[in-house]
């Protein structure tokens, strides 16, 4: 069986802050959570999921990332009948920023914006996204998701 590792950060006050021992507390009506031994109501502070994944830089991705995607040019093939190679066509390449989010039981990439090449308009799971590097998140970066 895989496990992966459960991790929350929280964004308090302008501070992106990390809170690794995190443990539910359930009432009738009503929820809270134990951060480092600190109780706070729930909605009290955004909280982002750890995804289980690291980016090329071994940087952690979490729940609310900015992440800069990119696909290099890719060269596909042309064969004959008996599967001698003829040519090549060149699929061009692309890079853009888009954020990680949760939805439908799953962390997801969604495009925000085309820095250069084609416009690919991506709204898969994480884990389907080959190339990518975390360049902020949506706390602290936000001019990268108005702009």
């Amino acid at each position: 069986m895989n496990v992966r590792e459960i991790k929350f950060r929280a964004w308090v006050e302008n501070s992106l802050q990390r809170f690794m021992d995190y443990s539910p507390t359930l009432e009738a009506g009503h929820s809270s959570s134990v951060f480092l031994n600190e109780t706070i109501e729930e909605n009290q502070y955004p909280l982002m999921q750890y995804t289980g994944l690291k980016d090329r830089n071994g940087k952690e991705i979490y729940e609310g990332d900015i992440l800069r995607v990119w696909q290099e040019d890719e060269y596909i093939p042309n064969r004959d009948s008996g599967g001698g190679i003829i040519d090549y066509d060149c699929e061009k390449g692309f890079s853009q920023i888009g954020k990680v989010g949760f939805k439908g039981g799953s962390f997801d990439y969604s495009t925000i914006k085309t820095l250069d090449g084609k416009h690919e308009e991506i709204h898969a799971p994480i884990d389907w996204i080959n190339n990518y590097e975390v360049i902020g998140n949506i706390y602290e970066n936000p001019e990268l998701i108005n702009s």
